[in-house]
């Protein structure tokens, strides 16, 4: 499991516009990584239109938000255009990068265990390293979250 202070995992995803981003493109900035279970869900809605109404806020603090899911980038384009957000979102669709983070792991829903996305957090700093991260964190908190981990 990750600490704070930790190195954060190097990545390169799909975004959701075909591109490749990398957490190395993100240098000499603070970032708020947020991993979710699925696109257009309902929890997953909350959580990214949560994050997209105080966006600006964290732009104004010098920070970049992304968010990373299982789903393919098509899923995500339609879900960044239908909710209009600002902000970055990645198919991680063999959860390799969710479970370096710590984010992928057995879940329970209706009485049945399953393997999935663990909703997370992540601020890492101008240098890479883990400044907090908060796991199994609520949808509806997400905005509050992402706004505390900048101010690290």
């Amino acid at each position: 499991m990750l600490q704070t202070g930790d190195k954060a995992p190097e990545f390169t995803l799909k975004a959701d516009d075909g591109s490749e981003v990398s957490l190395a493109d993100f240098r000499g900035q603070r970032l708020v990584v947020y991993f979710y279970p699925r696109a257009n869900t309902s929890g997953c809605t909350k959580q990214a239109c949560a994050v997209r109404d105080v966006y600006g806020q964290i732009e104004a603090e010098n920070a970049a938000v992304i968010g990373i899911s299982p789903d393919a980038p098509e899923a995500l384009v339609k879900f960044r255009e239908k909710y209009e957000l600002p902000f970055i979102l990645l198919s991680d669709p063999d959860h390799a990068v969710a479970e370096a983070y710590g984010a992928w792991g057995e879940k329970k829903s209706f009485g049945k265990t399953y393997d999935g996305v663990i909703r997370s957090h992540f601020a890492i700093d101008e240098e890479g390293r883990i400044g907090d991260f908060k796991v199994k964190v609520k949808p509806e908190k997400t905005a509050d979250l992402a706004l505390q981990l900048i101010q690290l």
